[in-house]
C-alpha cells in the first residue's frame, strides 16, 4: 500500500514539474483610477468577460491616473501586449491625468473596429465620460463592442456607409405626423386663397368659349430627351489604420480627450 501511495504521489511530482503553467491573463476590467463603486465593477466585469467568451475576443477596460510618460496610445498598446490578452479584441484606457483615452484594437478587433466604426463608437460614450457618469460610459462601450463583433463575424463590419441604426424614441413619430399635418395644411390653406380667379360654374361646357375655339388637329410632339447621369464616388476607402507597437504587435486604435 506504501509502495502504491509512493508511486502515485512520484507521479504527481513528475507531471507538476513537466507541465508548463501558463500565467493567468489580467482581468479584462482594471479600475485603478476607482471610478466605479464595488458593484458597478463587479456588475461590468461580468459582462465583458461573457461579451469576450461569446465572442473569442477580449474586450478590456483599464482606468489610469497617469500614463507613466507615454502617450496614451503607446500606454493602451503596451498594456494589451504585455498582459496575456487573446490577439483579437480591444482595449479602452482612461487616463485621469490629462483626461485622454484611447481604444487599441487587435487581430480580428482591426477588422470590427474600422476608423470610421471608432469615431461611431466615440460619439456614443464620451458624451457619459465628460459628464462624469464612468459606468454608464463603460457599458454603453460594452453594447458597443458586442455589436461590432457581431456584425464583423457575419462579414459586415460597420464602416462607411454601414452603421447601426439610430434608434427614434417613440414620443417622436406623433410628434413628427403633428407637425407634417400642420405644415400640410398651411400650405394648402395658402394655395387655395389665391385660387379666386375663376368662378364655379354649373357644368364643364360652361367654361369653354366656344366661338373663339377653332381646332382643327391635337397631337403631343416631344421634341427632346434628356438623360442625365450622375457619377458618384468616395475619396475615404475606409477600414482601420494601422500602427506597430513597441512589442513588435500590430494594432489600430483611434481617441482623444473627453
Amino acid at each position: 500500500m506504501r509502495k502504491l501511495l509512493s508511486l502515485i504521489a512520484g507521479l504527481l511530482l513528475c507531471l507538476w514539474v513537466t507541465v508548463p503553467v501558463f500565467a493567468a491573463s489580467a482581468p479584462r476590467l482594471v479600475d485603478e483610477a476607482d471610478l466605479l463603486s464595488s458593484s458597478e465593477e463587479s456588475e461590468l466585469l461580468a459582462r465583458l468577460d461573457e461579451i469576450s467568451a461569446r465572442q473569442n475576443a477580449d474586450i478590456v477596460i483599464v482606468t489610469v491616473n497617469s500614463l507613466d510618460g507615454k502617450t496614451p496610445m503607446e500606454y493602451a498598446d503596451d498594456y494589451y501586449d504585455t498582459h496575456g490578452y487573446n490577439s483579437n479584441g480591444i482595449l479602452l484606457l482612461v487616463s485621469m491625468d490629462d483626461r485622454d483615452y484611447w481604444m487599441s484594437t487587435a487581430g480580428f478587433g482591426i477588422t470590427a473596429f474600422t476608423d470610421a466604426g471608432m469615431s461611431y463608437m466615440q460619439r456614443k460614450f464620451v458624451p457619459s465620460m465628460t459628464r462624469g457618469d464612468y459606468a454608464e460610459a463603460f457599458n454603453t462601450f460594452a453594447s458597443l463592442c458586442d455589436e461590432f463583433l457581431e456584425e464583423a463575424h457575419n462579414g459586415r463590419p460597420y464602416d462607411h456607409g454601414h452603421m447601426p441604426k439610430e434608434k427614434v424614441g417613440f414620443f417622436w413619430l406623433p410628434l413628427s405626423g403633428g407637425i407634417g399635418a400642420a405644415i400640410s395644411g398651411i400650405i394648402n390653406g395658402s394655395k387655395k386663397s389665391r385660387l379666386k380667379s375663376v368662378h364655379s360654374k354649373p357644368d364643364a361646357d360652361a367654361y369653354i368659349d366656344v366661338p373663339n375655339i377653332r381646332m382643327n388637329r391635337s397631337e403631343d410632339i416631344f421634341l427632346y430627351a434628356h438623360h442625365e447621369v450622375v457619377r458618384t464616388h468616395s475619396d475615404d476607402n475606409g477600414g482601420s489604420s494601422t500602427h506597430i507597437s513597441s512589442s513588435g504587435v500590430t494594432h489600430g486604435g483611434s481617441g482623444g480627450k473627453f
